[in-house]
């Protein structure tokens, strides 16, 4: 016999029960031995799988699943087999709508018209499904939007470069420097007017020899501060941060003596138009002084003497900045001993006196009380202390040991406390006349630093000690910060 169908209406938990009859089987006969064995009667339960919480059924269709429940309870005595399976959660979709059924399939759907075959797997696949979608969809979106936001500002800095920095991205004086046959195998090569755009700006080029190109690297920049590291051996100073980098065609001379003379002499000519010989290096404003920074490596008393008989053709041209009968005289290079410079020989200056060194300082016969001054400690400067413009022309110390590291998880920004030791150090250096200087500041994170940078100009440091010559004189220090603040929006 064909099996039948009985289907017992849909709902959230809708089934059908499918067997070979719809009434109660006949009860088991007493065996015969001439009697086939009677198969027992199966019932399959179809069933809709059901999520783990799923909301009590009830109405009509509540009461029918209890009564088809309870009366394959009480069959279960007779030999029923009860199995379960799944119903597609689309039929029971368009039986709920009283849809014309073909096979068990509606041959069309009363909402959209289209076959059944168009539809979803089923109510709660389709539900799930569509929040895949939805997660999918907005994960996009912020991604893309993201990676516009990264485009935009990569833009920005890229315009901002083209129209600050132009000099320094797009003109290089330098691209053939030490090259055969360009003038720069002695190292005392000066690209004409390669100075006469530049700013002068008041930031210090910390362990200068260390430019690809020293001296001209800083000076290209606008820095009006250099420093060199010299060493005494065989008579005669070697320029290096330590003795693996010293050579001996890498001298204080060669490097920074020589070089000057000439760029000076340059900025002096003597043509029927002009006469003098107080030109600085700027083009841009002449009266302003170069710092020549010399940091002794090697014996005070031994070196300096050595230092100051080096600066003989600076100081025979006028061109020393010096200290005479109470008066602070600027020229065009100022020279300053740190590191292991004994201030004794600051007040009583070892070198040789002649008639023609004389004559470039004053009309006196004597010379000038100095003409080179000491690096006062800037955290020293006690109201007993002996340093002031006579004798000193820098205050520096280093900032890392003097203030220490800043709330670098806060941008950068000082401590009130530290911000007070800045300021008290700045004012007593004011107050002798010199000019002040951290050394060792923060190189890294660049927002710490640059913010560091902005602190200490914002409160009147004398000279900003700097490392990364195109970042202090050429790009925005406020740059990181601003886009960390437009990235916090999202």
């Amino acid at each position: 016999m064909r099996p039948e169908v009985v289907s017992v209406g849909p709902s959230a938990s809708s089934m059908e029960i499918v067997g070979e009859e719809t009434v109660d089987p006949p009860r088991p006969s007493p065996p015969s031995s001439s009697s086939t064995p009677p198969t027992p009667t199966t019932f399959i339960l179809e069933t809709e799988p059901q999520p783990q919480q799923q909301h009590q059924t009830s109405g009509f269709f509540a009461r029918i699943r209890s009564s088809v429940m309870a009366s394959l309870e009480k069959r279960k005595l007779g030999g029923v087999k009860v199995e379960y399976t799944e119903i597609p959660s689309s039929e029971l979709e368009h039986e709920e709508q009283g849809l014309e059924t073909v096979n068990g399939e509606p041959a069309s759907c009363s909402k959209c018209g289209q076959p059944s075959s168009r539809h979803g797997r089923g109510g709660q696949r389709k539900k799930g499904l569509w929040k895949s979608w939805g997660l999918q969809l907005r994960v996009t979106v912020l991604g893309v939007g993201l990676l516009a936001l990264i485009l935009l500002l990569n833009l920005l800095s890229a315009i901002k470069d083209s129209l600050i920095g132009a000099r320094h991205n797009d003109y290089d004086p330098f691209v053939n420097w030490g090259q055969p046959n360009t003038g720069t195998e002695d190292l005392s090569w000066y690209p004409t007017d390669f100075l006469r755009d530049v700013i002068p700006l008041p930031c210090h080029s910390h362990n200068d020899y260390w430019r690809r190109v020293p001296l001209f690297d800083a000076l290209y920049a606008g820095c009006t501060g250099v420093e060199a590291d010299v060493w005494l051996f065989n008579n005669d100073l070697l320029v290096g941060h330590d003795l693996a980098s010293l050579q001996v065609n890498r001298t204080f001379q060669s490097l920074y003596v020589n070089p000057i003379v000439d760029i000076l002499e340059k900025q002096n000519p003597k043509t029927p138009y002009y006469n003098g010989t107080l030109n600085g290096v700027f083009d841009v404003d002449p009266a302003q002084t170069l710092v020549l920074l010399i940091d002794l490596k090697t014996s005070g008393h031994e070196t300096w003497p050595h230092v100051l008989r080096q600066l003989d053709p600076l100081r025979e041209r006028g061109w020393l900045s010096f200290y005479e009968d109470g008066e602070f005289h600027s020229r065009p290079v100022t020279v300053v001993g740190t590191g292991n410079t004994p201030f004794d020989l600051i007040l009583t200056p070892p070198y040789p006196t002649t008639t023609t060194t004389t004559a470039k300082y004053s009309n006196s016969t004597s010379p000038p009380d100095r003409d080179a001054f000491f690096d006062a400690p800037l955290d020293k400067l006690l109201p007993d202390s002996p340093y002031n413009s006579s004798n000193s022309y820098y205050a520096s110390v280093s900032f890392f040991r003097s203030i220490g590291i800043t709330q670098w998880w806060k941008g950068g920004e000082p401590t009130a406390g530290q911000l007070a030791k800045i300021r008290g150090h700045l004012a007593a250096a004011k107050e002798r006349g010199l000019v002040s200087r951290y050394w060792e500041l923060p190189a890294w994170p660049i927002h710490v630093r640059n913010k560091i940078w902005e602190v200490l100009v914002g409160e009147g440091m004398g000279m900003l000690n700097v490392d990364d010559l195109k970042g202090a004189t050429s790009e925005d220090w406020r740059r990181i910060r601003t886009w960390r603040r437009i990235l916090r929006l999202f």
